[in-house]
């Protein structure tokens, strides 16, 4: 079973920076994808970042020039690099991931198989 947990939450005012940390394990396979979420109380939870096992990533338009997603393959760790945070980005955020016959489908949010539990961010204005 494939397991992930979120590190890195907190709170910052606007204009800051976070990091956000998932550690995965038992993820193999030729190819796979890994990807942030977040998801506010009463809206549907919003896919913001994707990368694949080659490295090449996808970002959503809210978060584009400002978030960065990366991975450590020998740290086994997935991060989100979050700057020039605002209100609008309060949320809980979520790391997934996904084996796949293609890394084209990892921009696909609506199939990730593996959860973490979360880690709240909170801007404040």
């Amino acid at each position: 079973q494939v397991e992930l947990v979120e590190s890195g939450g907190g709170s910052v005012e606007a204009g800051g920076s976070l990091r956000l940390s998932c550690a995965i394990s038992k993820l193999t396979g030729p190819t796979y994808c890994m990807a942030w979420f977040r998801q506010t109380p009463g809206k549907e939870r919003e896919g913001i970042a994707a990368i694949d096992s080659d490295g090449d990533t996808t970002y959503a338009d809210s978060v584009k020039g400002r978030f960065a997603i990366s991975q450590d393959n020998a740290a086994n760790t997935l991060y989100l690099q979050m700057n020039n945070l605002t209100p609008e980005d309060t949320a809980m955020y979520y790391c997934a991931a996904k084996r796949t016959v293609s890394s084209r489908y990892c921009p696909v949010f609506d199939d990730y198989d593996y959860w973490g539990q979360g880690t709240q961010v909170t801007v404040s204005s």
